[in-house]
């Protein structure tokens, strides 16, 4: 591949959603990510949600997947009940990311799950969850940053070898691992911070926190590479 690689982004839906005269429901998508997108050499798609069984159809028209931020996955889908903590159900969402995970999967289409979304990889493969975790999110709608360190001789270390300082805000995190997953990044008081599968498996990683507020373009370059070839 000679040009830009199309790189889909999972979206969601809000009601209630306003601008210049007009409230309505909308798909929407935080700005950093098809910003990011653009920045490491990609062509952002928005995938607002659809039906589970249109998810193949719309992985084999990219070239890459990221599976975006946003609320906390339904404790059922991976066997537990819910903590008072989790927040509100997203069925459609879950439904359609899950797809989109498992589409991208079976077809090696490379594929990048950023906070929520590499929960939802995690849940896809079989994973749990912790339901609450402290020291993430300390301030609502405010994202913090702490460090994250890499497993030597992952995908994730081969794109950013040091510790780095990350956006984050998270409350929820990776209990029991899916599936192949192997953790390739922590943060320091031991919560897994990335995940991947291993290269036999294609392109494949997680990360917990927000590359999208930063300016660290490194783990978007990644994908934008796999993506190309």
């Amino acid at each position: 591949m000679t040009g830009r690689p199309l790189i889909g982004v999972s979206t969601y839906l809000e009601s209630g959603a306003r601008w210049g005269l007009w409230e309505l429901e909308a798909a929407l998508l935080p700005a950093g990510y098809p910003r990011l997108v653009q920045q490491a050499g990609g062509l952002a798609a928005m995938l607002p949600p659809d039906a589970p069984e249109h998810a193949a159809a719309a992985v084999a028209r990219l070239d890459g997947l990221v599976i975006a931020g946003g609320p906390d996955v339904e404790p059922t889908r991976y066997g537990a009940e819910r903590d008072a903590r989790t927040g509100p159900a997203a069925q459609a969402r879950d439904t359609w990311e899950l797809a989109l995970v498992e589409a991208a999967l079976a077809s090696r289409v490379p594929l990048l799950g950023i906070c929520r979304g590499m929960q939802v990889l995690n849940v896809a493969l079989g994973g749990t969850l912790i339901q609450h975790i402290d020291g993430h999110a300390e301030t609502p709608g405010v994202f913090g940053r702490h460090p994250v360190k890499p497993v030597p001789g992952t995908l994730y270390a081969d794109a950013v070898p040091e510790e780095t300082s990350v956006p984050t805000f998270h409350h929820q995190a990776v209990d029991r691992l899916g599936e192949g997953l192997v953790p390739s990044a922590y943060a320091a008081d031991g919560t897994v911070e990335a995940v991947e599968l291993p290269p036999a498996s294609g392109w494949v990683l997680g990360v917990q926190w927000h590359p999208e507020m930063g300016e660290d373009l490194r783990v978007m370059r990644a994908l934008v590479t796999a993506a190309k070839s």
